[in-house]
């Protein structure tokens, strides 16, 4: 009866942790009726291409004239930015829509803009690829309304077109239509607490509807005369110019005229806590997906459980218990030269052949398993190679483990959600420096247990490994950026700062952690100590040879977490209007992950010893991190069979991103691997009784 109870309990926690909520913030802003609320327009955006624009540069766009003032922000007012907002490739202006709460508009003239022959070319290449544009109002993005598939529910995807591409029934070549007005709809609520009693508001929602008019039949004012009936698109067709893309000899320009329709609804059923649920509503119709990837990733995970209790519970503490019916010598396991070893009562040889000796046992595959580990008691904890670069990727991957688990955490429980733009790289970004601490202590604990000393280098090296790499990939992609006026381009002053925060902050928590580590409390204790000699390895299997086993043991981590990284694939760059956020979900995925890795580490480990090859330390990490390579490979697969990419610096971008994140997710999953192999051998060579 106890142990139902407890399971419902723990049942009732996994649905409760994958209910990501929602944390509205510290206050909200409410609204009397007359007062104006910026419009505040940020960048274009495409599934289609990598590269965002910041949309107040654009040659269609109507430049702000500062005239409008809300606040102490004015037409043409740049917003200030965080980091993450910059790195995400933000770029806020407020802008010339004036929005009065509570004030319809049917229809207000904003400007006439004129765009020359090579704007119009780029307008046209924007609306080919299926370019989005993002405006904020009240920090929501304006959002296409849309339906579920049952026309029960309504819900969100942020961002709308800025034109179409309309095909020619005649095989002619296709022309493009310009969305010049938007007829923007601001659903409020009643504040709450006192501000409502007040009178005061709140915006609960954001929808735009872009449409395409004609720039005949209108008033003096620049108005449509008749808005509300069907009319004809305004086509991006240069004035003295056929409709033939190829015939531009007579272009000069084209004048654009741009209005817009503000609506204001009350919304009685949204509260202002709920507002982001109709952006979230998409995520909700996809849980069974998401309950998929859970129910996969515990029956991939249970089989590894399965595996490993097997060689702890039956072979491991098995042998170990017939070594301590009495001490394992080293009288016992010295080669001697032998013609025909014999067995002891308790499972172990007495004696020890030669070269032909250990050939001839190795017939008998229980007794090779059974002993194999022993025989390597002498090296199993011999410092390996290049044990000063193992080191320092041990103590970066933690780093990163350390990072990965706290925004896990903070967003499955609601404190970093979409409304906090930018948020998410920005508090990684702060999570990783503070994690410098960690990585300098363990690093430095690992540098010492292999007998380095001089320490000071490894946590120069520990320091800049990481941040070196993302630095140097970053800057180069910039450069072939920066050549596209994209402003995925991060600015050479946020690059300055970057540089400063490694340099002042990482870098000294760095140092304080490795002085910690490797002065005050050194090397970690191994129960045996290294023979002076190294041992000779025997012929190797096939299955713990480093290629075979990084290509296996990487596929069981793979196939815990397929269905969820398909879906955040879908977010990140299929359907960029959606917004990933199943973070309980994916707690619980990565959970699973992490113990899948821990045991596919341990089983690994144990295999490669009972081959009597004592190399373990290199090979736990890599096999932790094999798992990666099958991300990569199947990042490549989603780019060939499911996105439109197209585009030299776009597939760069792909690519590039892409391997940089397999990078770090491997630094991460091969530490994780490593503790677990090293956590293993200490407790399984501590258990055996050597004289």
């Amino acid at each position: 009866m106890h142990a139902q109870v407890r399971a419902n309990v723990l049942l009732c926690s996994l649905v409760a942790l994958t209910q990501a909520f929602y944390v509205p913030g510290f206050s909200y802003k409410s609204y009397r009726d007359g007062d104006t609320i910026p419009l505040l327009v940020n960048k274009v955006y495409s599934d289609n291409s990598q590269l965002q624009y910041a949309y107040a540069q654009l040659p269609f766009t109507c430049p702000p004239t500062g005239r409008i003032r809300s606040g102490r922000f004015t037409s043409g007012t740049s917003i200030s930015l965080n980091l993450g907002e910059v790195l995400r490739g933000d770029r806020i202006t407020v802008s010339d829509y004036e929005l009065v709460m509570g004030t319809d508009e049917e229809a207000r003239y904003l400007c006439s803009h004129t765009m020359d022959i090579d704007g119009l070319r780029r307008t046209k290449d924007l609306i080919r690829d299926g370019y989005k544009t993002e405006w904020i109002v009240d920090n929501l993005p304006g959002a296409t309304s849309l339906q579920t598939t049952d026309k029960q529910r309504k819900y969100y995807a942020a961002g709308f077109r800025i034109g179409e591409e309309v095909r020619s029934v005649q095989g002619g070549p296709p022309q493009y239509v310009l969305n010049n007005h938007v007829t923007l709809v601001i659903r409020y609520h009643r504040a709450p607490g006192r501000d409502g009693e007040k009178g005061r508001k709140v915006v609960v929602g954001f929808e735009v509807f872009p449409r395409s008019i004609t720039a005949s039949g209108r008033n003096e004012s620049g108005i449509p005369t008749l808005l509300q009936s069907e009319q004809e698109p305004f086509l991006l067709v240069p004035r003295g110019n056929s409709t033939s893309e190829d015939d531009e000899s007579e272009a000069t320009s084209l004048t654009a005229p741009f209005t817009y329709s503000v609506y204001w609804r009350e919304e009685e059923k949204l509260e202002w806590q709920n507002r982001w649920d109709m952006y979230l509503m998409a995520q909700d119709d996809s849980s069974n997906i998401h309950w998929l990837a859970i129910v996969t990733s515990l029956v991939v995970s249970g089989l590894l459980t399965v595996a490993v209790a097997v060689v702890l519970a039956r072979t491991v503490r098995g042998d170990i218990a017939g070594s301590q019916d009495g001490v394992l010598g080293a009288s016992q396991l010295a080669l001697k030269p032998s013609k025909s070893p014999t067995r002891e009562k308790g499972g172990l040889l007495d004696k020890l052949g030669d070269v032909e000796g250990r050939a001839s046992l190795s017939d008998d595959e229980d007794t090779e398993d059974i002993t194999g580990w022993k025989l390597i008691h002498g090296d199993v904890f011999r410092t390996p190679q290049h044990g000063s670069l193992l080191a320092p990727l041990v103590g970066s991957g933690i780093q990163l483990l350390f990072m990965a688990m706290c925004l896990l955490i903070l967003s499955a429980a609601g404190i970093l959600n979409p409304s906090f733009r930018g948020g998410y790289i920005s508090v990684g970004t702060g999570l990783f420096v503070f994690a410098g601490l960690f990585s300098g202590y363990y690093s430095s604990r690992i540098y010492r247990t292999f007998g380095g000393r001089l320490w000071r280098e490894n946590v120069l090296v520990t320091a800049s490994l990481v941040p070196g790499l993302l630095f140097a990939t970053v800057f180069i992609l910039n450069l072939f950026v920066w050549i596209q006026a994209s402003s995925t381009a991060i600015p050479f002053g946020t690059l300055i700062a970057l540089v400063l925060l490694w340099l002042f902050i990482q870098l000294p928590l760095v140092y304080m952690g490795g002085w910690y580590g490797f002065e005050r409390v050194g090397a970690w204790s191994h129960p045996i100590k290294p023979n002076a000699i190294p041992r000779q390895l025997p012929a190797q299997p096939w299955r713990v040879k480093t290629t075979q086993a990084i290509l296996l043991a990487g596929l069981p981590p793979f196939m815990v977490i397929f269905i969820e990284l398909t879906c955040a694939c879908n977010t990140l760059w299929s359907d960029k209007s959606t917004y990933y956020y199943a973070f309980g979900f994916t707690s619980i995925v990565g959970a699973i992950l992490a113990i899948a890795i821990v045991e596919v580490s341990v089983i690994a480990t144990y295999l490669l010893l009972c081959a009597e090859n004592y190399n373990w330390w290199w090979h736990s990490f890599l096999v932790g991190a094999s798992s990666a390579l099958w991300i990569f490979a199947y990042l490549v697969y989603y780019f060939f069979s499911t996105l439109h990419i197209s585009g030299f610096v776009s597939g760069l971008l792909f690519f590039a991103y892409g391997a940089l994140a397999c990078a770090l997710y491997a630094l991460l999953a091969g530490s994780l691997g490593f503790l677990a192999a090293y956590a293993f051998v200490m407790r399984l060579y501590a258990a055996v009784k050597i004289d």
